[in-house]
């Protein structure tokens, strides 16, 4: 049987190591581990692509922070968009995780030896759970981008990508071309 520790608990961890890469899993704390050079390739690749497309005065595009779910699960996306709102909450503050409950538009994972199963079977769910507008799952070596849409009654579809354009429709104007990405 796992041990779980409480929300207070967690977060006290989290600040007290910020670069530690703490996550909450139902309550179980877990370390993301270290990622493989293709994993932080695609991770910064996709970040710069999304950047140079958005208004930076509107969303901010993350490789840290976490997805808060409820009081027991926090998760760290690969990449994400948030909403340059939500940041002034605990900006200028030592004393605050960032966290973020309220749903993203667009959350990014990519695959890895070390957490491709976890990822797709407890944290895609969960970013599910929180109303995420869209997320993707990235797998470098099948070359596939997976993408779940939410709809309007609060469903998702899924679709497969393998190679053209991609966009993300809750970020209009923005394209990510699938052939610069898989390079």
């Amino acid at each position: 049987m796992k041990t779980t520790i409480s929300e207070k608990a967690f977060l006290k961890r989290v600040l007290a190591d910020p670069s530690g890469g703490w996550e909450l899993d139902y309550g179980v704390l877990r370390q993301k581990p270290p990622m493989t050079m293709e994993h932080n390739h695609l991770q910064s690749l996709v970040a710069a692509l999304l950047s140079r497309q958005l208004d930076l005065t509107t969303y901010e595009v993350r490789q840290a922070g976490h997805a808060r779910v409820a009081s027991d699960s926090y998760y760290i996306p690969d990449v994400f968009v948030l909403p340059v709102e939500l940041l002034h909450r605990g900006r200028h503050r030592p004393d605050v995780v960032d966290a973020h409950d309220e749903p993203f538009p667009l959350v990014v994972e990519i695959w890895s030896p070390s957490t491709g199963g976890y990822d797709v079977n407890a944290k895609l769910p969960e970013y599910q759970r929180r109303g995420d507008q869209e997320i993707w799952y990235i797998h470098p070596y099948e070359r596939t981008l997976r993408a779940w849409r939410r709809q309007p009654d609060g469903s998702y579809v899924e679709s497969p990508h393998t190679n053209g354009q991609i966009q993300p429709v809750a970020l209009p104007g923005v394209t990510i071309d699938l052939d610069i990405l898989f390079a």
